[in-house]
């Protein structure tokens, strides 16, 4: 039974191997501390963050989540350690609230590895405070116990720790705080909560379907049935076998109306088959867009509990090996050598146990992406998809853009669609630097360059494809007219709202002119009076192209640019910057907020994007026009004709 927690309160723990789930409603920044006896946290090597996520036996997410997943091994945690304390802290500089007063009450739940839960604590009655310690375990007499604590901090991050006796608490908060800021600058956003939630797994078969956790404020919900499928981001330890539906977490409320399709009801025993748009959704379009964030978070989360498991493995190994051979008597003749062999033969159990049940989700979610790849729209589709060759220019805006794939090296050809919700909601960045990848530094300067600005325009290209005629202009700015080879697809067809800007005149033009336009409209929304706007005004949305910044600007130009990424998205002017952020080192930390404004991504595979639920590194693939392909200039030749057609 559960114990519901209140302040002060404490409740003996049944197990060691736990699981600690926050949700707070918000983006939060969770981290524990490691006490000793009198509760006193030795040094920074005890204390685990996003900057330094795992320690012997506790583990934390990388980046500031709504939702994050603790994994505690209370019999792993260094000699001396009687106490782990859970803290949690509102980002800074993140635009985010500042204080917890103005957020949901954050709930905390401890788990076994199974989702059940033991206890459960709901942080109300904060305030001015943007740090908490939120609960501890701690051990009594050999017995661990869990105690809500709910101590909160107006002083923030530092204070806290400074609290627990951490020397250099203030800069230590600082480096965490900046850790958070580079997460949440490389992580994917993921889509709006749909009303009562994301998705919810189908039970299948003979699988026992454990009930949803009780509401709290946004208490986390279980993604599966723990009998069938393995617990993301879990405390270390093997994962469970048995059958695993092919369905995604979350995907059944019936907030929109018109029901998913169906595939035949399996055989029992057997998996339910794969089909296109198996999510909620008001069409098929949405529910595409819903069911591909679906894969994505089921191949993070199933990769996620693999690792755990192997990590586990590995630990346990070390650890029946240290017993083994603390006793001299075994470190010589055949009880050491058999001590080894049993402890590998362990680990070696254990990562096959895990990899098989991977294997199993992997191939479900690669049979769902055979099915799903080609019903999806143009919007959502790679250059190759036969649906661009029957492409027209749509009515209305979709809601989405296909950026690129992702995908991780456990199996690098099942590809995620990296979808972006349109109106874009911050630029993009396309990084020229040869200091981006491997692939990057292995390729020719000039080539990259080329690959970057050929990028851009092809993302130029899917957008004037996918928006209605008149509802969306480029404009390009080429200081040094580098581009004029990429830029040939888009100047030929016509679909410019001008010629490529080029030198510091061109450069200022072409900033004063979107800068003028973000002012008139945000001073319109703001009076109410949209009306009176001037008629010569383009109200529909801007798309501006820079290649090979920050040559040809100028201070000036560059606090232009700035504001424009900052403020454009919100009025409909959005930024697609191709640049190297070596060439633009001399203005120094000044461009670190546009820098972390942009999503940022490679003309070449690079890995260094991370999804939001456990913070894996994904290896990002461009969206590629197949060879001899001339599908390009076939789709700006309609975007082309259907902007005359309007009369643009």
């Amino acid at each position: 039974m559960t114990a519901e927690l209140v302040r002060g309160q404490n409740h003996t723990l049944p197990q060691t191997r736990l699981e600690i789930r926050v949700s707070a409603g918000t983006p939060v920044v969770a981290g524990a501390t490691l006490g000793d006896e009198r509760g006193t946290v030795r040094g920074v090597e005890w204390i685990a963050h996003p900057g330094s996520p795992q320690l012997p036996g506790l583990e934390v997410s990388q980046q500031a989540a709504a939702d994050h997943r603790l994994a505690v091994d209370l019999e792993a945690l260094p000699a001396g350690a009687h106490r782990v304390t859970v803290l949690l802290a509102l980002p800074v500089g993140a635009g985010g609230p500042a204080r917890f007063g103005a957020v949901p009450a954050p709930f905390v739940a401890v788990t076994g590895l199974d989702g059940a839960e033991i206890a459960t604590f709901t942080l109300t009655g904060l305030d001015a405070e943007s740090a908490v310690s939120a609960l501890e375990l701690y051990r009594r007499q050999d017995v661990w116990k869990v105690r809500a604590v709910g101590q909160g901090y107006a002083g923030g991050l530092a204070e806290m720790l400074a609290d627990q006796g951490v020397a250099g608490a203030t800069g230590l908060a600082g480096s965490i705080q900046e850790a958070v800021t580079r997460g949440l600058a490389r992580s994917v956003a993921p889509p709006p909560r749909t009303q009562g939630g994301d998705r919810v797994r189908h039970a299948t078969g003979s699988a026992d379907h454990r009930p949803p956790t009780p509401p709290a404020p946004e208490p986390p919900e279980p993604l599966a049935d723990p009998a069938t499928t393995p617990q993301p981001h879990t405390a270390p330890g093997p994962v469970a076998a048995g059958p695993i539906d092919y369905a995604h977490p979350r995907r059944q409320h019936a907030a929109p109306p018109s029901p998913p399709p169906t595939a035949p009801a399996p055989q029992p025993g057997q998996a339910a088959q794969p089909v296109a748009g198996d999510a909620t959704g008001w069409s098929m379009d949405e529910r595409l867009y819903n069911q591909i964030w679906g894969m994505f978070e089921d191949l993070a989360r199933a990769v996620a509990a693999y690792r755990s498991a192997v990590d586990f493995a590995e630990s346990r190994m070390d650890q029946e090996l240290d017993r083994a051979l603390s006793d001299p008597r075994n470190r010589i003749g055949g009880a050491g050598d058999r001590a080894r062999e049993v402890a590998r033969a362990k680990r070696d159990e254990l990562t096959s146990r895990a990899r098989e049940v991977l294997d199993r989700d992997l191939a479900q979610l690669a049979a769902e992406a055979a099915v799903v790849e080609p019903a999806l729209p143009a919007a959502y589709a790679g250059w190759g998809n036969p649906v661009w060759h029957a492409h027209r220019v749509p009515m209305e805006i979709p809601m989405a853009l296909r950026v690129g794939d992702l995908h991780l090296p456990e199996r690098t050809d099942l590809r995620i669609p990296l979808l972006v919700r349109l109106p874009l909601e911050r630029g993009i960045w396309v990084d020229s630097g040869r200091t981006a990848s491997e692939a990057a530094v292995l390729m020719d300067t000039d080539r990259l360059r080329r690959l970057a600005m050929e990028t851009a325009v092809a993302h130029a290209a899917r957008l004037l494809a996918v928006y209605p005629p008149g509802e969306f202009s480029v404009h390009v700015i080429d200081p040094a007219g580098a581009a004029a080879a990429p830029l040939a697809p888009l100047v030929d067809a016509g679909v410019l709202a001008g010629p490529p800007a080029a030198g510091p005149g061109g450069v200022a033009s072409v900033l004063a002119h979107l800068t003028r336009r973000v002012d008139l409209v945000q001073m319109a929304v703001r009076a109410g009076a949209a009306d009176s706007l001037p008629p010569d005004l383009d109200t529909g949305e801007q798309l501006l192209v820079v290649n090979d910044f920050p040559h040809g600007f100028d201070d000036r130009a560059v606090t232009q640019l700035r504001y424009l990424a900052d403020e454009g998205p919100a009025v409909g002017v959005h930024l697609l910057m191709v640049a190297d952020r070596e060439e633009a080192s001399a203005y120094g930390p000044v461009l670190d907020p546009l820098w972390r404004s942009l999503l940022r991504i490679t003309p070449v595979a690079d890995s260094h994007l991370a999804d939001p639920w456990v913070g894996h590194a994904w290896t990002y693939e461009p969206l590629a026009v197949p060879p001899g392909s001339r599908v390009l200039e076939q789709v700006l030749t309609a975007a082309a004709a259907a902007r005359r057609a309007a009369g643009r």
